[in-house]
């Protein structure tokens, strides 16, 4: 198999509000949209977001049509302190903290208008190796 795309499609209530958060916070720019749906890209993602409106009809399956739940959304970043000082500035909800566990992994997790949760994570000791 080869993979050409990655895509991580999420089911919210509010699209727009979702788009424009991390088009604003965290740098994505829209690629297209329709109603109930827009596909975002950022150059070093790795894959793209795509926020569908829940209860559309062409969901499929429906089974699944409901709101993204316990869901979290991350990324790996430089400079984990200065995004962390830079979203609270710009007053993106922090739901927690700046932390370090004891593997190495600095992070701390927001909350968009969707309720979604996104982790920035930057690694300040190599990761344990199994």
């Amino acid at each position: 198999m080869q993979i050409t795309e990655s895509t991580l499609s999420l089911n919210v209530p509010d699209v727009g509000a979702s788009a424009d958060w991390v088009r604003e916070h965290l740098g994505f720019t829209q690629a297209m949209a329709a109603d109930g749906f827009v596909s975002l890209t950022h150059p070093d993602a790795g894959f793209s977001l795509v926020y569908l409106r829940v209860g559309l009809a062409s969901f499929k399956p429906a089974s699944a049509a409901g709101p993204a739940d316990g869901l979290l959304v991350a990324f790996t970043v430089d400079a984990i302190d200065a995004e962390y000082e830079r979203l609270r500035a710009e007053g993106v909800e922090i739901v927690t903290e700046i932390e370090t566990e004891p593997w190495g992994e600095r992070y701390f997790q927001m909350r968009d208008p969707n309720g979604v949760i996104y982790q920035l994570v930057q690694w300040v000791e190599a990761p344990p190796q199994s």
